[in-house]
């Protein structure tokens, strides 16, 4: 008699063992054997096994980082070189006793540089593999490295990201034994541009993204900082000082007095402040009170954004009124501690000097807003920018993205964010049929945009301003409703979209569970509506709808 294997065949026999070669391929490996991977581009330099407990990450720009409790993982270190001249580091630290079977990806900030060590601590504690690079470079501050280096310039525009998430996928698989059910990427600032540019440009390397504040017109917003680096030096009597900031606030508010949020110094939505800074000019002696003429022009200028001289067309938006003060508002961002000390000054500087011109000498005087405008776009534009409105194969592989933004950023300008979620809803409506409202339920079964009032750039500002934003301080509660992560697995996982997202403060720098307000976060256009009944630091007290003009 036959046993069953002389039955089947030996076809049959080898198509078996063919099904079963990538689990031995792929059978799970100790963390030190990590470093035998090889790949065309890629180098293992360490594999090291972290024990549960006390881990202190190496130090990132913002000073040394505090030790921290994590879980048991395998810490890889790797560099990339899809060009002769790239040179990518990355990390990978993937958990040895919680994996949740899900890999997520963490971005980078201004001209990146660095490892995020610190936004990779939470998704490693929640069960994550997780991942970050430095984008092909070394350093935040220095940015000759662009000069003459234009692989290296790509690899920060776009390759990094990219080449990392392919890079991490093997080794997870190698490591686990097994793929990563869903992988995800989660950034702000020049980590949401990196975000966007997933979604464009790879849309198979994600299949959930997190967009926080995305400086994804990146040509235009370098443009608009060195806009109002001109409105307020190039006149050194245009300068506004920090001591008159509180004035220009407080004027705009009492401007907007009418505005939801205006009695409580927060605006719902600041695009209806329609706020004229004339109305403190100074009419006798220059006081903190009120701007002198070439002040108020600067403010002016700061707040309509830069515009192409000869067309007239606006290449960038200008920054909303009402939060002027505070802690990495404008003192920080636009007007400075003292004359130029900004950071819009240093990053809009440090990019056309260095990338645009390749001329470590280059005055910010001389930027024309027409040409020069245009040299930028059409060198770095396709590089650096990630405002490509096409997600239809983002859509179409079954992607999910959530994007925030503080209506207090003083970094990228909050209406940005609008004005590329609407350039979606367009583009949606421009090759599908069906009116304007089909396109934007379109866009939002795959897509949502939540404005936050309050918040500044990334986090921070007077408003509730955490709801899993902030690396190393996860929100009180970790659930669809309070955390944006989670909000966006559950989307993938359950295709449960947000509905809305609850943001919380604390009353100080303590925990965050010491809270001190809540608020509503509502899917864009959307805005949140205090019933009138309660006090507007809690969330309970507000409801979603549409602003009276598009009901």
């Amino acid at each position: 008699m036959m046993n069953p294997i002389q039955r089947v065949g030996p076809c049959v026999v080898l198509l078996a063992a063919w099904a079963l070669f990538p689990l031995l391929a792929f059978a799970q490996r100790p963390c030190e054997e990590i470093t035998t991977l090889v790949g065309s581009n890629l180098t293992i330099t360490s594999a090291v096994s972290v024990p549960a407990g006390q881990f202190s990450p190496p130090p990132d720009l913002m000073g040394n980082i505090a030790p921290v409790d994590v879980p048991a993982s395998c810490r890889v270190a790797g560099v990339l070189k899809p060009t002769a001249d790239s040179q990518i580091k990355f990390e990978l630290w993937m958990p040895t006793t919680n994996w949740n079977g899900k890999f997520q990806d963490v971005g980078n900030g201004g001209f990146a540089g660095v490892i995020k060590y610190r936004a990779m601590i939470d998704p490693l504690k929640r069960g994550y593999a997780t991942a970050s690079t430095d984008d092909g470079h070394e350093g935040m501050i220095d940015v000759s490295w662009a000069i003459g280096h234009p692989e290296k310039v790509i690899d920060f525009g776009y390759r990094a990201v990219h080449e990392t998430a392919q890079a991490s996928k093997t080794i997870i698989q190698s490591f686990y034994g097994k793929e990563a059910v869903h992988s995800y990427f989660n950034g702000c600032s020049d980590g949401g541009r990196e975000a966007l540019m997933e979604a464009q440009r790879f849309p198979d390397d994600f299949e959930g993204i997190v967009v926080g504040a995305p400086a994804n017109s990146w040509t235009h917003q370098f443009a608009g900082f060195v806009w109002n680096e001109q409105a307020t030096l190039n006149n050194p009597a245009s300068y506004i000082p920090p001591s008159k900031l509180p004035a220009l606030q407080a004027a705009a508010l009492a401007a907007c007095s009418e505005l939801d949020g205006a009695k409580v110094g927060i605006l719902e939505d600041p695009r209806q402040c329609h706020f004229d800074p004339a109305v403190i000019q100074c009419k006798d002696a220059d006081g903190p009170n009120c701007l002198t003429a070439p002040q108020v022009e600067a403010a002016k200028k700061i707040y309509a954004g830069p515009r192409n001289p000869r067309t007239g067309e606006q290449i960038y938006p200008g920054y909303e009124p009402s939060t002027e003060v505070g802690p990495g508002n404008w003192l920080a961002w636009i007007t400075g501690p003292t004359p130029g000390q900004t950071l819009q000054f240093f990053f809009g500087n440090a990019f056309f000097a260095n990338m645009v011109f390749e001329n470590p000498k280059w005055d910010f005087r001389t930027l024309n807003f027409d040409s020069d405008a245009k040299i930028a776009d059409d060198k770095l534009g396709p590089i650096l920018n990630s405002n490509n409105p096409d997600l239809r194969r983002f859509q179409a592989r079954g992607g999910k993205m959530i994007q925030y933004h503080g209506w207090a950023d003083a970094a990228v300008a909050p209406t940005d964010s609008i004005n590329y979620y609407e350039s979606v809803v367009s583009f949606m409506h421009a090759h599908a049929h069906g009116g304007h409202g089909n396109s934007l339920r379109r866009t939002q079964a795959f897509y949502r945009l939540f404005m936050v009032p309050g918040m500044g750039h990334c986090s921070g500002g007077p408003g509730a301003d955490n709801f899993g934003n902030k690396p190393g301080l996860p929100p009180p509660q970790v659930d669809a409703e309070h955390d944006v992560v989670s909000a966006l697995d559950s989307w993938v996982v359950s295709s449960v979209p947000p509905a809305k997202i609850i943001a919380t403060k604390s009353k100080d720098s303590s925990p965050a569970k010491d809270i001190g307000q809540t608020h509503l976060l509502c899917p864009y256009p959307q805005v949140a509506e205090w019933t009138g009944q309660g006090g507007r630091d809690n969330a309970a007290n507000f409801v979603c709808r549409l602003p009276s003009k598009n009901r």
